[in-house]
């Protein structure tokens, strides 16, 4: 009988990994440390919770996000082929869900599936003798983080993220608040955001009051003493960090205007804060790309001060959190396995990926291999060419010394050799490059499952 395959967190990458793993025909023990032991983000018990924003980003057909959820729906993934599309709500061009939705239409699945148990338990230790897949997130407990350190031999890396408020749809001021999507894009011709506009005074006042505002202070012991230790993911800053960086530096990336016409003056503002809907009944909304560290008193404060929001009922405040993970160059193989144990694969954020379809497809290739493993067979690697064998080449490839989390971009994926000139015309050809490298990756595992 083959070795069941353990794996440790129920969040995205850790729930695609079990269910790679059960469609396969093996049996997974799905270890998941909620509610035995909560963490600070986590507000329920289900599984692939999602703690940030609601969004899978782009599907924008011929971006890289695009094309890594494309090659994950044609090798079957749950959780992006089925539950996302099943639980999906407005937002333009990205694929944004119903968090509840989708964290309830996962757990579900999950339960259901014959070949996989789930034991709400804290994993401390990893017997030699099992195959491991460590996708415990960037909230890993301090126990699972020491062992970790034991068995890589090195000390644990990490970063601050954030977490961004969501406010009371029926608080939001709709005679200010416009509904919008940039430049009129959108998927069926809605406008699917809700768009609060600044006049240069009012922004003004607001970044003021921003930077002025009481911070939570550092809650990682080792931290608290030196705040210049504090080390934030450049991709998720707070607000507040970039605001030091300059007065039109939000205008330059959260609150940028360009695209959105306020229809009350038929210009664009001179700031804007955009809403995102964050359920399927449009009850709430998320302030995009709003993530801080307030203390929740003046995020009350701060925030009402966006036009629109001065009667704003937050239904979660924005906070500031550890992640941790691992340093991928120094210890992975192109499959996500340890170069000196094997039987020990990583996946999802603590294996040095950012975003949620990036821990996904971590998760889905985690899964795999240790199907192969199981089987006695070779774990391949995915081919370069592709979206994720081009991830997986950054997280096991990338300058050990300078390492950073990485979300994917055409600029992980191979350069083509004589480019087009137009970028559109470029990366369609990226995209058919890294479809057609996938297609035959596919075809050649099937004949080699026939031999």
């Amino acid at each position: 009988m083959p070795p069941t395959i353990h794996i440790i967190g129920g969040g995205l990458a850790g729930c695609e990994a079990a269910w790679q793993v059960a469609r396969a025909g093996h049996r997974a023990i799905l270890h998941e440390m909620r509610p035995v032991r909560s963490t600070p983000a986590h507000k329920t018990n289900d599984l692939a919770e999602l703690v940030c924003s609601n969004s899978l980003k782009s599907e924008q057909v011929n971006s890289a996000p695009w094309l890594l959820k494309e090659e994950l729906r044609r090798l079957g993934s749950l959780l992006i082929g089925d539950v996302a599309m099943r639980t999906r709500v407005p937002a333009g061009h990205a694929l944004t869900v119903d968090r509840e939705l989708f964290a309830a239409a996962v757990t579900r699945m999950i339960e259901v599936e014959p070949n996989i148990e789930i034991r709400r338990e804290e994993v401390t230790a990893l017997a030699d003798e099992n195959i491991w897949i460590i996708a415990s997130g960037p909230l890993t407990s301090s126990a699972l983080a020491n062992e970790i350190a034991r068995i890589t031999g090195s000390e644990r890396l990490y970063f601050y993220d954030s977490i961004s408020p969501i406010v009371d749809a029926e608080s939001i001021d709709t005679s200010i608040a416009f509904r919008a999507s940039r430049y009129g894009k959108s998927i069926d011709g809605t406008d699917d955001y809700l768009n609060c506009p600044f006049t240069k005074s009012e922004y003004d006042a607001f970044l003021d009051a921003l930077l002025a505002a009481e911070s939570v202070p550092a809650h990682i012991e080792e931290d608290a003493p030196h705040s210049e230790n504090v080390r934030y993911f450049e991709a998720c800053l707070p607000i507040e960090e970039i605001a030091r960086r300059g007065r039109d530096t939000l205008r330059f990336g959260p609150m940028k205007p360009v695209g959105l016409d306020d229809p009350r003056t038929g210009r664009w503002p001179y700031a804007v804060v955009q809403l995102r809907q964050e359920d399927a009944r449009a009850g709430s909304y998320n302030l995009v790309g709003f993530q801080n560290h307030m203390r929740f008193g003046e995020q009350q404060r701060v925030l009402r001060m966006v036009p629109g929001l001065q009667n704003a009922e937050f239904l979660r405040f924005g906070q500031v959190h550890r992640n941790t993970y691992i340093n991928g160059p120094a210890l992975l193989a192109p499959t996500l396995q340890m170069r000196t144990r094997p039987n020990v694969f990583f996946a999802g954020q603590i294996s040095g990926v950012e975003g949620y379809v990036e821990s996904i497809a971590t998760g889905l290739i985690a899964g795999r291999g240790a199907v192969a493993l199981a089987n006695g067979e070779p774990t391949r690697a995915f081919p370069r060419a592709t979206a994720l064998g081009s991830l997986c080449a950054y997280v096991s490839g990338a300058d050990p010394l300078h390492y950073q989390p990485a979300n994917i971009t055409f600029d992980l994926l191979p350069k083509l050799e004589q480019p087009p000139r137009d970028k559109k015309v470029r990366y369609a050809e990226v995209c058919r490059r890294a479809l057609a490298a996938l297609d035959q990756f596919m075809l050649d595992e099937r004949k080699y499952a026939h031999v």
